[in-house]
């Protein structure tokens, strides 16, 4: 707390001015439309995909808060948590990915497309992927390893040399 010696009326206004100043500044930031943050409401570890049920929007008092952190439920809702999340924390953007479309070992199908021919393999992922991510695969039949797209159904499309 800081004091500070006031001389005269007007000094007395003036302090009380920047007073009001300071206890409304809270209230005005949510009356000019600072929005809402979302926050976790239980311990979110890394790998957690995260839930509705562990979430609450709040409003945004601190005009200082400055970021990436969530704004709804829905831009986290279904997410996999990178790091933990702690709770009445906002949540950044950047602690959440997108879930694996497919993963190491699974198996998936592999197609390749040359104009109006379609070739289809069985595969096995080398690694996880998220859909648009390009990643190594081996093809079951022939033992070859190639690299191809995720896409959002689960298959693998590859590419030509």
């Amino acid at each position: 707390m800081m004091f500070c010696r006031v001389k005269g009326i007007l000094g007395w206004a003036a302090a009380a001015a920047i007073a009001i100043a300071a206890f409304a500044a809270p209230q005005a930031a949510v009356a000019a439309g600072m929005g809402y943050a979302v926050v976790p409401t239980t311990t979110i570890y890394p790998g957690e995909t995260v839930s509705g049920a562990q979430l609450q929007e709040v409003e945004v008092t601190n005009p200082n808060l400055k970021g990436d952190y969530a704004k709804s439920i829905r831009q986290v809702e279904g997410m996999i948590s990178k790091r933990t999340l702690l709770p009445g924390r906002t949540i950044s953007v950047s602690a959440l990915r997108e879930p694996f479309t497919v993963t190491r070992g699974s198996s998936i199908r592999l197609i390749f497309t040359l104009g109006a021919m379609t070739i289809s393999a069985a595969g096995s992922p080398l690694e996880d992927g998220m859909t648009g991510q390009l990643i190594r695969v081996r093809n079951m039949d022939s033992g070859v390893i190639v690299s191809g797209t995720v896409l959002a159904d689960g298959t693998i499309h590859v590419a030509a040399k």
